[in-house]
Order: C-alpha cells, then structure tokens, then sequence
C-alpha cells in the first residue's frame, strides 16, 4: 500500500487535459470529460482537471451484537453539514464505498477539510443523532489502491443503535434537484397536526435520498437548502411501504434571519455561532435537531463576538435558533426567567428578511470527566465531575439516554467550595453499546440558574 505525497501523486493523479478524446476543460458538477476511472475536481489556482478518485470506505454494524446492517445509507458532509460525497448503501456484510468530491492542489492532492458521516438504516437511530456527535475524517492524507485514493480508518466504521419497539417501517425515497452550486439538501417529511414531527434525509450531491423508520400515516415532504425553496409534496404509507417523492426548486425566493447577542461573564469563551434547526425536528428535551446544509452564522467554522450575526438564503420554513451549540465555552443563558434567554423560533416566509429576537450567551460549566473531549467509554458506575462554579448554592443534575429521555437526576446537589463536585451515578442500571449523556446546571442561593454544561459535551458509553 503506497501513500500518495507531492511529486508521485502529481504523476500518478494528473491527467492532462481531461479527456483524451477532448481538450476542452472538464466539468466537476456535470462529472463529464474525464477517462474512464477518473474524476473531474477543482483545482487551486487553476482549472479543473481529472484526476483518480477519493473513495471512502468502512462498515455499519449494529451495536448491541457487532452484527452487519444491509441497506444502510451513508453520506460524508462538510463543515457546513452539505454533502461531501455520493451515498453509499452497505452490501450485506455492512461494507460501503463513496466517492468524495475534494478540491485537488497542483500535485493533485486532496484539500478541503475534515469531513464527518451520517448513515441511516431501517430499525435504526440516525447517525449522528439524539446525544451522539460524529468524529472529523482527514481525507488529505489517503492510500493508493488499485487507482483509487481510498480514506478508510475506525471513524469510518458505524456503529449504530436500534430503535425502540414499535418504530415505523415505510420510507420514503426518491430524488431532489440540486441548486447548481452542489449545495446539499435536508429532506424532511412531516406528520400531519398542529405540532408536526419530521423525519429527515440528505440528499446526496446528485439529489438521492431515502428516509427510513414513518410511522403509519400522511406526510408532506418538503426541502431545506441554503439559496432555493422547493415545492413542498404530500404522500400517504402505510404497512411497511416504500413510496417515491421527488422534489423540485420553486421560483420563490428564500429569505434572510438576522438577530444580535450579547455575551455576558464569557469566561473563557471569545465568540459563538448560530444554527437554524428545523422546528419539527427539534427535541425539545435535548435541544437540539436537524440544520439544513449552510444555515450557520458565520459561515464554515468561524465565531461570533458580541453584536450582531445573519443567515441569508433562508428556505422558507419554521425554525429554532439555536446560539453557543457547538463547544466554545459557552452556553444559552440557562436562567429563562431573564428576556433573551429563551429558545427562538422564527418563520420564514419567501423573499422576507426576519430578525430573531436577541440573545443572552454566557460563560460555561467545564466538564471534566466523562465526555470532555467527545464520547467517553467507561467502566462500571461513572463518577461525573466538572469544573466548580464559585457562585453556586446547589447544583442539579440529569442523565440522558440517547434517545433524549432522562434516566436520572438528582437536583439537590450542594455546592461545592475549594474543589471540583464529583458525583457517582446512582440510577438504573446502564445498558452495554448504549450512549449518554450528563448535563449539570448550577443555580445561586436564591435558586437562580447561572450556568450549564455544554451541549456537546458529557457523552459516555458502555463498551
């Protein structure tokens, strides 16, 4: 196995000129102009050009048993959440393959950052979802094989949990026309009824897609990407159908969701971003849910300071705004009794610019075991700890299953002083392969909250 690094890769990646039957350039989103075997990516400074593919390649397995999961769907995304790649369907020992599209240097290297999976099966939570967070893969750096650049490590293998007992068994699958920029698509279908709950898919960037586990029952189907609005479909499943519904732009033109911050007692924290979640995806337990591919201010990876932030091409839609949700040392003010404190929702309506009410963002509680610096596996009954909060009276703490539901809490712990609080687990026996979550919140003598714990952090799991 031969690792591809400056000059050889250029000799053996570069094909100039594209197609040997044609000197004109070829074309990365058409995919057209390239030999047989290879691809056509951008490249830095310059045109774009053919080149030997990346492929990434892994495993989904259920977790409870190792056991292979035929079927399942697995898209690579970038830091925009857009997709990264085609989609990849497990074989019948859980082994999938997917081209990536990676920005090339002039050696014929792959740029273009980190990318993370979601993979999707019939029976089975999504991945990423409820408490669990996806692991950045570097594609920079794969290996040769047979002519193909091949990324394949243990954060490309997908373990994932299966469903509670009378989930739904129809999907609903078909095809979504991508905007010409390749950005990817959310496809969300909801539930009829006042308060809607959706199930999602991302489209790939050639627009396929299948969302698994509908209940029996009406749904509309609607798309979510940043700089279009599509025309929303309805479908009705029942006993364990497979109904096809494909998706196309609308004239209308999305919208604009501008809000302001202010950021008090930061502690270590310099800046946040913002994120617009689905309103029917959204659980409330966990506060968090699905955000269309780009709907993050700023865009990429950056932060925001106190002041004002704004998320233009915005489909038409109801949303959460959710503020400080990813790690950065702070956390949505927890004490809803102040304004400004509370979860957001916006509508969006076509070609309208809406401003979300402003935000109070503070300083967090630092976790210190489990679950600091992702999820943590742990032996036995977990001790929690974290990082003490110098004005607290009492602290309260809950423990979260995977599928949001709280499993324990104890909210009279008393406050610590001179050292950090450590408290053992004390609820029901935990389950091997499942994962969790613990958040604390502190509050003052006056039963004030002050602070939380992170929302990405705190994540354990029994091996």
């Amino acid at each position: 196995m031969t690792r591809i690094v400056g000059a050889a890769a250029f000799l053996l990646l570069f094909v100039t000129g594209c197609s040997s039957s044609s000197s004109d350039a070829c074309d990365p989103i058409a995919q057209t102009g390239c030999d047989e075997g290879l691809v056509c990516e951008e490249v830095v400074d310059g045109g774009p050009a053919c080149f030997a593919p990346v492929v990434l390649r892994g495993n989904v397995f259920d977790r409870a048993d190792d056991s292979a999961i035929e079927g399942a769907t697995v898209v690579a995304l970038d830091a925009n959440s857009s997709p990264a790649s085609t989609v990849g369907v497990t074989d019948a020992s859980g082994d999938y393959e997917m081209q990536v599209a990676r920005q090339r240097d002039a050696d014929g290297n792959p740029l273009g950052g980190d990318v993370t999976l979601r993979a999707d099966a019939a029976g089975f939570q999504t991945f990423p979802g409820g408490i669990r967070q996806a692991l950045p893969i570097d594609v920079s750096s794969p290996d040769e094989q047979d002519g193909v650049l091949v990324v394949q490590t243990t954060a490309t293998d997908i373990g994932l949990i299966a469903l509670p007992s009378g989930a739904g068994t129809n999907q609903i699958f078909g095809n979504v026309e991508v905007p010409d920029d390749s950005t990817g698509v959310l496809v969300v279908a909801e539930t009829a009824g006042d308060s809607p709950l959706g199930f999602t898919a991302i489209a790939d960037r050639d627009g396929i897609y299948r969302i698994f586990n509908l209940p029996d029952g009406e749904f509309s189907v609607l798309g979510y990407a940043r700089g279009v609005n599509y025309g929303a479909q309805t479908a009705s499943v029942s006993g364990g159908q497979d109904v096809q519904v494909d998706l196309a732009i609308s004239a209308d033109a999305p919208g604009t969701v501008t809000g302001s911050v202010q950021i008090v007692n930061p502690g270590a924290g310099e800046g946040t971003s913002y994120i617009l979640v689905v309103e029917s995806t959204f659980n409330a337990a966990l506060a968090r849910g699905e955000t269309p591919p780009g709907l993050r201010a700023p865009e990429g990876t950056g932060l925001v300071e106190s002041g004002t932030w704004m998320i233009e091409g915005v489909p038409v839609g109801s949303y959460k705004v959710l503020g400080a949700f990813e790690n950065d040392r702070l956390v949505r003010d927890p004490d809803f009794g102040q304004g400004n404190t509370e979860i957001v929702r916006v509508d969006v309506a076509a070609g309208q610019s809406v401003e979300a009410p402003a935000f109070k963002i503070t300083g967090s509680l630092d976790v210190i075991s489990p679950g600091a610096k992702g999820a943590e596996e742990v032996d036995g009954t977990p001790v929690f700890s974290w990082v003490d909060d110098s004005g607290e009276d009492r602290y309260h703490i809950q423990v979260f299953d995977t599928f949001g539901e709280i499993i324990w809490e104890e909210p009279n712990i008393p406050g610590s002083s001179g050292s950090d609080p450590k408290v053992p687990y004390a609820g029901p026996p935990l389950e091997s392969g499942m994962f969790y979550q613990f958040r604390v919140t502190s509050f003052d003598v006056n039963d004030r909250p002050l602070s939380r714990t992170e929302d990405l952090k705190g994540v354990f799991f029994l091996p």
